[in-house]
């Protein structure tokens, strides 16, 4: 299994085990993430990009890997993608401009022809 498949199989994994260990806490946070994506100001594709920047910023590699797939399926092109990117750099810095390498990773799995 490629490497950024694995960081999504873990995130299924420890959603599955927190909806079975502590329902009320994960579905409350889940049911919120739902109706926060619901809003129609913005595009999924908007929306994705904004998360790949937050995710870059928080320094969240599996965060990353999710968003940079969504925002694939969205219909994000790899240089939106990577200017979402550098949004988190400039606000967030040298540690954020580190953590652009899971990012072209996930490029790299998600839209082949980057290899």
């Amino acid at each position: 299994m490629n490497e950024m498949h694995q960081k999504l199989e873990e995130i299924k994994e420890l959603t599955e085990r927190l909806q079975s260990e502590y329902p009320t806490e994960t579905n409350a946070f889940l049911g919120f993430l739902n109706k926060a994506e619901e809003g129609k100001a913005l595009s999924m594709r908007q929306k994705e990009l904004i998360n790949v920047g937050l995710a870059v910023a928080a320094q969240c590699e599996w965060c990353i890997v999710f968003h940079v797939q969504n925002a694939v399926k969205a219909g994000a092109t790899r240089d939106e993608i990577v200017e979402a990117g550098f949004m988190a750099v400039i606000m967030h810095g040298g540690p954020a401009y580190m953590y652009m390498t899971p990012l072209f990773q996930a490029l790299r799995e998600f839209l082949p022809e980057d290899a």
